[in-house]
């Protein structure tokens, strides 16, 4: 197994999560304030109305450079994989039409640093940890509470996007992403999304097929700003990444959370995206 860099825990006179985040513009540590409440409701509209939230400029500057700087410090730990799959992330039944988008392949490519690779002393690392930000989410979901994904790999990883890398349309099968940008490709690496094309018990598949096919009418683009943080409901939302070109990595940090506590990928998921399997240490 690949092993991380060495590392260090932080000094106590060290900055942390609440110096990085550009507070006075989103004070999600702050609950129970005007600033805080006026925050929640502007992401929750977003979400409502377009399937996503961008907050640009939720890291300050420093904190960003630092983030990217550590990410591309671990890229090459990355676990690599291509292939082909569905927009629906699933082995397709024989039983649906060949053309149906149900059982259409399309390539995909690219490289995740696991959780376990991210040393403790990594900004992001500690950032995960940070309750406020779990919090904050949580809130614009309308959930009481929120849990830290258990999965040893999976729990907040750092998606490499290299040449030729891309991801093709497809829904995901969760019902909320937590991401934030640090390092744009050089070329391509777009962020494009068919908001809300589907909803529970009407999978609108003329209107996938279109988007699939190549109409841009229902297709947005979310900008690669580094820094931004982007809340994304992409299990109704059909999305991708153009394929990336150029020697600088695509690099995105991605959160899990979930409603439940101990959540954790499957051993097939696992092994697909990281290359090796690590279970979660048994309850008591």
């Amino acid at each position: 197994m690949a092993s991380a860099p060495g590392s260090r825990f932080p000094r106590p006179d060290e900055s942390g999560p609440a110096d990085w985040i550009d507070r006075q513009r989103y004070p999600l540590d702050a609950p129970g304030t005007p600033g805080f409440d006026a925050l929640v409701e502007h992401a929750r509209a977003g979400l409502a109305e377009r399937g996503a939230c961008e907050l640009p400029g939720f890291l300050r500057p420093g904190a960003t450079a630092r983030m990217a700087r550590e990410a591309r410090a671990i890229a090459p730990l990355a676990h690599h994989h291509r292939g082909a799959a569905t927009p629906y992330l699933e082995i397709p039944d024989p039983a649906w039409p060949e053309d149906h988008p149900r059982r259409r392949f399309h390539p995909y490519g690219l490289g995740a640093v696991a959780w376990d690779l991210i040393p403790p002393d990594h900004a992001l690392h500690r950032l995960y940890l940070w309750e406020p930000l779990m919090d904050f989410v949580a809130a614009v979901l309308g959930e009481p509470r929120l849990f830290r994904y258990a999965d040893p790999l999976g729990a907040c990883n750092v998606a490499v996007m290299g040449e030729g890398d891309e991801l093709e349309w497809h829904f995901d099968q969760t019902d909320f992403v937590v991401s934030i940008a640090l390092q744009d490709a050089e070329e391509g690496g777009d962020f494009l999304y068919a908001p809300l094309l589907r909803r529970a018990g009407d999978e609108r598949y003329d209107d996938v097929v279109r988007v699939l096919d190549g109409d841009p009418s229902p297709v947005r683009r979310i900008p690669m700003d580094p820094g931004a943080l982007l809340l994304f409901a992409g299990r109704h939302s059909l999305h991708r990444v153009t394929p990336c070109h150029g020697a600088t990595p695509r690099l995105v940090a991605l959160l899990s959370y979930d409603t439940k506590p101990g959540t954790c990928g499957s051993e097939l998921l696992q092994q697909a995206r990281y290359g090796r399997v690590v279970r979660p240490p048994a309850a008591g």
